[in-house]
Order: C-alpha cells, then sequence, then structure tokens
C-alpha cells in the first residue's frame, strides 16, 4: 500500500466514527501553517508577498497543539512557507506524533539534509517533499538553479536515513505528460514512499496568475499523465480523487474538508481564499456560508478549481457515505487498474505545447525578496 496499514485503518474508523454520529461536516485532514516566510521564490505561490512584519511571525508549538486538539482530524499536513525555517519545527513535529497523528511535513527539501538529526523517524512523520518534475522544469517552476539537485538530496539522505518521504508535484499551464511520467520514475527508483501529483490552484497572490490551469487542461493533461501508469508508481490521493483529475469522476468541492490554521487564525472557506477568518474551529463550522463555495454554488472563484483540499476530501465522503461508494473504492485498492487507454496513449505521442510563453520569473524582486527573508529568518 501507498500508506501504512495503521494510517489507513485510523483515517478508515475515524470517517466512520463521523458517519455514525450523523455529522455531515467533518474536517479529514487539518493544514496547519505556522509560518508564511520561505527560502524560495516561487513565481505560482503567494506566501513571501506577504509584509515583513507578517513573514516575521510564527504560531507557537502551544498554538499548534491547541488546533490540532480543536480541529480533532488524524492527519496534519504542515505546509508553509518553508516549515524548516521555523526555529521550533522539531518541538512541534515531536508533540504532533507524540499525539499519534499523522504527519505530513511540507518542504522544499533545501535545509533538509542538515537538520535531519532534529527529527527522529516515526511511521507519524513523513517529510512531504515537493518536487515539480525533472530538474529542468523543477528548478524553472522554483525560480532557483540547482534546486532540484539540492531537493534530491535531501530525498535521498531522508530515505537513507529511515524516514517516511513522499513527494508532491505541482503542474502548470505548459507541464510536458512525458516528462511528468519520467519524473515518477525517477523518484520510485530513489526509494520514495509515494507520490501526489496535483493541478496548480489559482492563488490571488502569486506573481504569475496566466499558468494556472482551467479543468478542461486539466483533465486532458491527467489523463495523459496518469492512463497507462506503470505497475511500480505509488501515488499518496485516493484512487477516485485520481480518476476525478482524469475526468472519470464527477466531485463537488468539500470546503471543510481540510481546513486551514495560520498565524491568523482558521481561514474561511480555505487557502486559495481571502474570505476572512474565524477564532475558533467551532467558528468556522457554524459561521462560514458553506453553500457559497464549490463549482455549484455559482461561485466564480471556484469555477476551475480542482484543488485537492476539497475534491480528494469528497472523495474520501463518498467512499464511506454508502456500501457502493464502499465497495467500488475497496475494489481499486486491491485491484489496482493501469487505466489502459489508447486515446490517453496518442495525447502522449502527439503532446505539443499549446504556446510558448514561459512562466513568470522573479528577478530583480525576488533578489530582495530572498535578501528580505534571510534578515527575516536569521539565516
Amino acid at each position: 500500500m501507498a500508506v501504512p496499514v495503521s494510517q489507513a485503518w485510523t483515517v478508515a474508523t475515524y470517517v466512520l466514527k463521523q458517519k455514525l454520529m450523523g455529522r455531515k461536516r467533518y474536517p479529514l485532514v487539518l493544514m496547519l501553517e505556522p509560518l508564511f516566510r520561505c527560502n524560495l521564490a516561487c513565481a505560482g505561490c503567494g506566501k513571501i508577498q506577504y509584509p515583513a512584519h507578517i513573514l516575521k511571525t510564527d504560531l507557537s508549538p502551544e498554538e499548534c497543539f491547541k488546533a490540532v486538539e480543536e480541529c480533532g482530524t488524524p492527519m496534519v499536513s504542515i505546509p508553509g512557507g518553508e516549515p524548516l525555517l521555523h526555529p521550533q519545527m522539531p518541538e512541534i513535529v515531536a508533540g504532533l506524533v507524540a499525539r499519534k497523528k499523522y504527519v505530513y511535513m511540507c518542504t522544499n527539501a533545501l535545509l533538509l539534509k542538515e537538520k535531519l538529526h532534529l527529527f527522529k523517524p516515526s511511521k507519524y512523520l513523513s517529510f512531504s517533499v515537493h518536487v515539480d518534475g525533472q530538474r529542468e522544469h523543477h528548478d524553472f517552476s522554483v525560480c532557483r538553479e540547482g534546486g532540484y539537485d539540492i531537493a534530491m538530496e535531501g530525498v535521498r539522505a531522508a530515505v537513507a536515513a529511515g524516514f517516511r518521504v513522499t513527494t508532491n508535484t505541482t503542474l502548470f499551464d505548459g507541464a510536458d505528460p512525458n516528462s511528468v511520467r519520467a519524473h515518477f520514475d525517477e523518484l520510485m527508483e530513489v526509494g520514495v514512499e509515494s507520490m501526489m501529483v496535483s493541478p496548480g490552484y489559482t492563488y490571488d497572490k502569486a506573481p504569475d496568475q496566466n499558468h494556472f490551469l482551467g479543468k478542461a487542461k486539466s483533465r486532458r493533461m491527467f489523463r495523459a499523465i496518469l492512463s497507462n501508469r506503470k505497475k511500480s508508481w505509488r501515488f499518496n490521493t485516493h484512487p477516485l480523487f485520481s480518476e476525478f483529475l482524469m475526468g472519470k469522476q464527477n466531485f463537488e468541492c468539500t470546503p471543510w474538508g481540510m481546513p486551514t490554521f495560520s498565524i491568523f487564525g482558521w481561514q474561511k472557506p480555505c487557502y486559495l481564499l481571502q474570505d476572512g477568518y474565524a477564532d475558533t474551529f467551532q467558528e468556522l463550522m457554524e459561521t462560514t456560508n458553506w453553500q457559497n463555495y464549490g463549482a455549484k454554488s455559482g461561485n466564480p472563484q471556484c469555477a476551475n478549481c480542482m484543488v485537492h483540499s476539497g475534491h480528494e476530501a469528497s472523495a474520501v465522503d463518498y467512499n464511506f457515505g454508502s456500501l457502493k461508494g464502499f465497495l467500488i473504492t475497496a475494489k481499486k485498492y486491491m485491484f489496482p487498474s493501469t487505466y489502459p487507454d489508447e486515446g490517453a496513449m496518442k495525447l502522449l505521442n502527439e503532446w505539443r505545447p499549446e504556446h510558448a510563453s514561459p512562466l513568470v520569473q522573479i528577478k530583480a524582486s525576488a533578489g530582495t525578496a530572498n535578501n528580505e527573508l534571510q534578515s527575516v529568518s536569521g539565516d
């Protein structure tokens, strides 16, 4: 399996408990953002666009633990910014592991090798390394030459030290499906546990607003990438969510499925939108107008979104929502398909970029941002 049996069992029993209690809205994964500062200036991300006083702010371990207890989910994802810049990240991770939460600590891995000794291998901890494709594409995407080699060196070091290591690959308009498939081979060869791949999401603060994928392009691309897959590939995503990306399933967003807690509080309704914050998790759940979000709501900001934090939660809910959903999902786990598709193979063989416009690169401003970040982080 792509995840330990104990983790799959914990998540399954948690969801079943929510169903038995009659809860229609429940969180699946807590997105815990202890800081926004980063040591990269990626064109598709807007976190470091916040002013310096915001970038200097960290959540304390106590604030993190309180949010986890409020939310009650069995899994915690720690994105950023770059979590390894947080001076108390080892303490935060150790506290979550002690609480038997399954932690995915997201990182660009630029600091992973040198900070591995601060963490202990555990079935509850996985380093989720952001690698956006093969060397040239990754370096271009993160706006840093040599970034791929450093990240992969960190991956190899973590695997060798006995840590669970997963990867997260975000694809933008213009990505080459053939290169992405070769990228999967590279990741499996270095020993990562499993991979997650998803389309780039429209983030308002991102410097580059021209390369986010819409639904039609996403489905075409993911059909080419995920069909005719190799049996050696292991994915850290629900099989029905993969089918959703390929255009084989149609799920509405579950915006409360993966709530975000950051230095501002509980974000309404997801990390891609700037619709305010709640002081407590209960307030978030009770005061957010959930009907205003998702493609079905007519909200133009949600029209082209296929974000995993909303739609993978929908796949999981479908999994446990009926006997039919459970049996369909069980079959897909027990007898995983390679999704043979002659049309998808033709797409691969004939794939050509639809346009040649480059991804925005942050040049002079990136230097300024990085200098500022170095002074903020103390590096």
